[in-house]
């Protein structure tokens, strides 16, 4: 049985799985380590402030998450692709470790941020309701 995601400990070890596997991926590593050229030991804190944040209202991210991925689409152009393998992966490294309800809400926070980001950096609505409007408009 494995257990729910319940403190930042916890948050730490998942957010490393998490990129120990996307700095390996054929497709998705190579953002991180040659276009962003991500340290890990600067950035590890402030993906578990962001997680930290999502999970348990915690409030100590404080960053614009969309204007980093700004910035990084204006390097290399983010692909729908490139979200569904994040996605997969973070998804996969939930499951592996934990089980709950935070572990679904982090799958299902992951999604909605995905898609909001993604849709964002195309100059589109972050909503997820934005295809919706668009079938009912046609």
């Amino acid at each position: 049985m494995r257990p729910d995601l319940t403190d930042r400990d916890d948050v730490r070890f998942l957010v490393e799985a998490f990129y120990r596997r996307a700095f390996l991926d054929p497709l998705i590593g190579p953002i991180f380590t040659d276009i962003a050229r991500m340290d890990l030991q600067h950035h590890l804190p402030i993906m578990c402030d962001f997680w930290e944040t999502v999970l348990f209202q915690a409030g100590l991210y404080r960053r614009n998450a969309l204007q980093l991925h700004v910035a990084l689409n204006a390097k290399f152009p983010l692909r729908q692709e490139h979200f569904r393998r994040w996605l997969h992966l973070w998804t996969a490294t939930v499951d592996e470790h934990f089980a709950g309800e935070k572990a679904e809400l982090a799958k299902t926070q992951a999604n909605r941020i995905a898609g909001s980001i993604h849709r964002r950096i195309q100059g589109r609505s972050g909503s997820d309701f934005e295809t919706l409007r668009q079938r009912e408009e046609g």
